[in-house]
């Protein structure tokens, strides 16, 4: 329940979408980063208001507008997974965002499987060095990570880097 009390939500609309302009994101995030980021481990989450023409049935993970500022913001911090809300989901759809992927109606969404084992190892190797860099324990954290994409990895590999 605490957590949800320090859970900081970013919104974000049309205009800034369509211009990619992450700086509310940054604005935040940078302040995360000035207070100690270890503090801050999962609380951030985006409350995305993007208006679509009235029937049209994407999920927001569909809109190329929306995607492309997710990829914009992936670059310029691309160890943020670090500070999304795990357990609102919002790790799950960042990876939507930045993963193929397609919709079912019995199983829900569907990751392209090279893709999805792509962007996990990424995000593995660049999490593992921030981490580091922050001296923040990485193991478990990446571990879960890995796990909250489907996969499992052993103690071993992450030995190898």
């Amino acid at each position: 329940m605490a957590a949800e009390s320090k859970t900081i939500a970013i919104a974000l609309n049309n205009d800034l979408i369509n211009n990619l302009d992450i700086s509310p994101a940054s604005t935040v995030i940078e302040q995360m980063l000035q207070e100690g980021v270890e503090s801050h481990e999962q609380q951030l989450r985006f409350d995305i208001n993007y208006d679509l023409e009235a029937g049209d049935p994407r999920e927001l993970s569909e809109i190329p507008e929306v995607r492309l500022w997710f990829v914009r913001l992936d670059a310029k911090y691309p160890w943020l997974p670090f500070l999304l809300d795990w357990k609102a989901g919002e790790f799950a759809r960042y990876a939507a965002m930045l993963v193929p992927h397609q919709f079912s109606s019995q199983e829900g969404i569907q990751y392209n499987p090279e893709a999805l084992e792509i962007f996990l190892m990424h995000k593995i190797f660049i999490l593992g060095d921030w981490l580091k860099q922050q001296d923040i324990p990485s193991l478990s954290r990446l571990k879960s990570m890995a796990q909250m994409l489907g996969y499992e990895l052993d103690d071993a590999f992450f030995g190898i880097f």
